[in-house]
């Protein structure tokens, strides 16, 4: 059982490595190009940094639907910091620290008043897209994002986007903290049987609160990526962010169950759903079939996962 679960990122790389070879056969002319690896790379960046933190969120046996909402927050704090005439680092950290904040109040509620996760961040999910929809007056912000956009361009640092880097930098630092540090280690515990991990001394609470947090962070991180791409302040965006970021995370080899997940398994399932997307439109498939197909390759997902638990006990 150790040793399948570390290697629970080699099923989505398979699955990724066969979807792609599939549409490379369907469509040749087109869906082989560079750019279009590029580009589907890109478009991955806002899901896969959201991916990281929702990882730490499962591997912990938790839920954050809060996720879409944040990113939307994010993007108008940062438009809204940039019209008021901070410099693009100050508005970019601005907004990751306000997803910070809404990741530090989820984890307070779930931790400190005993709630269901689910139900919390639920409600956090209309909270923080009410609050973007009023501090952005019920429309999108123009603003200039002052080289922002240079996060999202192509044809930089060897072809690939800054953001690129990043997210990779974000998915490198998430699967180190799960596998060498102390913080991962009562993660896993927690996730796996918190009145064990308390009984062992976990501080559970603290661990709770500063996944939620992490996990907050990332969000902003993903929704400074999203305003660099869009370039607008947009308090209707990323809705639905949250479910791809979920299905990631599944398709990745995470358990829902808590206690178990990959960070790499979640980069690739990320990047999965992004072939299929990219290559439905490539063929001419109409956006019904990609939902079809995204929810057909989850339902999968979860059925192994529920195979593999069986295995397990």
């Amino acid at each position: 059982m150790r040793a399948w679960s570390k290697m629970t990122w080699l099923a989505p790389l398979a699955a990724l490595c066969v979807t792609y070879l599939l549409f490379a056969l369907l469509t040749p002319d087109t869906f082989l190009r560079g750019i279009n690896l590029l580009t589907m790379l890109r478009q991955t960046a806002v899901v896969g940094v959201a991916s990281v933190g929702m990882t730490l969120v499962i591997v912990l046996g938790g839920i954050d639907l809060s996720v879409g909402s944040a990113v939307a927050l994010t993007t108008v704090v940062v438009a809204r910091a940039l019209q008021a005439g901070l410099g693009p680092w100050q508005a970019a950290l601005t907004g990751i620290l306000v997803g910070t904040l809404a990741g530090l109040i989820n984890g307070g509620l779930i931790a400190g008043l005993r709630l269901m996760p689910f139900i919390v961040t639920l409600g956090t999910m209309s909270i923080l897209r009410g609050a973007a929809k009023g501090l952005a007056g019920e429309q999108k912000i123009d603003a200039d994002p002052r080289g922002l956009e240079q996060w999202m361009l192509l044809g930089r640092g060897f072809g690939l986007p800054p953001g690129v880097w990043l997210t990779l930098a974000v998915g490198l630092l998430g699967a180190l903290l799960i596998a060498y540090t102390r913080l991962g280690r009562h993660v896993v515990a927690v996730g796996s049987n918190e009145r064990a991990a308390r009984l062992c001394g976990v501080a559970v609470t603290r661990v709770v609160v500063t996944v939620y947090a992490l996990a907050g962070m990332l969000a902003g991180v993903a929704g400074v990526l999203e305003f660099a791409t869009l370039t607008v302040g947009d308090p209707t965006d990323s809705v639905g962010l949250e479910l791809d970021a979920i299905a990631s995370v599944v398709i990745g080899g995470g358990s829902l169950s808590g206690g178990q997940g990959s960070v790499t398994g979640s980069l690739l399932g990320a990047l999965l759903l992004t072939v299929i997307k990219t290559g439905c439109v490539h063929v001419g498939l109409p956006n019904w079939v990609q939902e079809i197909f995204t929810g057909v390759i989850i339902v999968i997902a979860m059925a192994i996962d529920r195979a593999r638990q069986r295995g397990s006990s």
